[in-house]
């Protein structure tokens, strides 16, 4: 029984220093704003191992990102799907803009092939996510890209009429569920 909790300890340090690790990158990105990988955060090559990893994970942070402000945003604004879908990736832009600004860099200058399939393949993704969630495309529909692509434009041009923000932090995150189990358990 204790070689399971051993590793169960394991996987929890790996998944939390994973975390803290990913939380000092985008920190660092959003300070930066160089659209450079922050290769040089300690831990990342430990934890991520090489370029294409860390910008996975990434890419995973600022999809989340998005989909948690478009929920919110469909919430405050059913009646204009579009407006709605736009606002939700200016607010995720506003919070990750350098995460935005290495997927956009990397995008345009993948390292490698597989970098730029992978890419690739994220972009289209969002776009269908977007497309959909505006209620221009269907859940999954390829051919909602194009239309994803044009409602990312109209975010860009109307986040670029705004001011543009110089030093972004992560808000201070809430304790999950089993952080504030552990709390309980050891008082």
């Amino acid at each position: 029984m204790s070689v399971i909790n051993e590793e169960l300890t394991m996987t929890w340090k790996s998944f939390h220093n994973r975390g803290e690790t990913l939380r000092a990158v985008i920190e660092t990105a959003n300070t930066r704003l160089d659209a450079r990988l922050p290769m040089d955060v300690d831990g990342v090559a430990e934890t991520f191992g090489d370029e294409l990893t860390l910008l996975g994970a990434l890419q995973l942070k600022w999809h989340t990102r998005l989909s948690g402000h478009v929920e919110q945003q469909l919430l405050s604004q059913p009646m204009d799907l579009e407006r709605a879908v736009v606002a939700a990736w200016i607010a995720a832009y506003d919070e990750l803009p350098g995460v935005r600004a290495l997927l956009d860099h990397y995008r345009s200058h993948p390292l490698d092939d597989e970098m730029g399939w992978a890419m690739a393949r994220a972009t289209v993704k969002e776009r269908v996510l977007l497309a959909t969630m505006a209620g221009q495309s269907g859940i999954g529909d390829l051919a909602g890209a194009p239309i994803g692509a044009r409602i990312e434009e109209s975010a860009r041009a109307t986040r670029a009429a705004r001011p543009v923000p110089t030093v972004h932090t992560l808000a201070p995150q809430r304790p999950s569920f089993m952080d504030r189990l552990r709390s309980v358990l050891a008082a």
